[in-house]
């Protein structure tokens, strides 16, 4: 069984985000168990002042839970063309963390969006930052939802595109052989 956890990069409660990641346990293929991660919206910004005088308990079980993963997926929207801010430093506070969480932690992204590129550059500069710290990304089939408020049910926020909803299913299905590869390779 591959054990994924989701991390939602928006705060906002009728976050189409939050939706889609919502959908991903329904949406898993057999042999794979999505659950989501404990919440990070209560980070300081990061600091090492405040590093120095020990890891905030948030911190410590946000990391934990990457750590017992065995894959991770990456929600998020894209704000000013890039990472939103609290996801970042959600990022930088366990990249800070002696035992790396996302060190070879196979990690998918995805991206909903109102707009046409579906949060296309998030990704890209989550990838970056996500390489720098040494995660296995997984590269295709990528989820770029755009045009979100079509794609999901204007009351309950459930995904409501078949298109939309078989990549997603390609993905996870991809995803989790890409699991059993990184695994084998350990």
């Amino acid at each position: 069984m591959a054990n994924v956890i989701t991390i939602c990069g928006s705060l906002r409660q009728r976050s189409f985000n939050a939706a889609l990641a919502r959908s991903l346990p329904g949406l898993a293929p057999a042999g794979m168990m999505i659950t989501a991660a404990p919440p990070f919206a209560a980070f300081p910004f990061y600091n090492q002042d405040i590093q120095d005088r020990g890891f905030p308990p948030e911190v410590e079980a946000f990391a934990a839970a990457i750590r017992a993963a065995d894959g991770v997926i990456i929600v998020a929207p894209e704000y000013n063309w890039t990472i939103p801010g609290a996801l970042k430093n959600a990022i930088d506070w366990v990249s800070r963390l002696k035992e790396q969480p996302f060190k070879n932690k196979p990690v998918a992204l995805q991206s909903a969006s109102t707009a046409l590129l579906g949060g296309s550059r998030m990704q890209y500069h989550l990838r970056q930052s996500l390489t720098s710290i040494d995660a296995f990304l997984f590269g295709r089939p990528e989820v770029l939802v755009t045009f979100a408020p079509q794609k999901f049910d204007e009351t309950t926020l459930e995904l409501k595109d078949q298109a939309t909803i078989d990549i997603i299913r390609q993905q996870l299905a991809g995803f989790k052989d890409f699991i059993a590869r990184v695994a084998a390779k350990s």
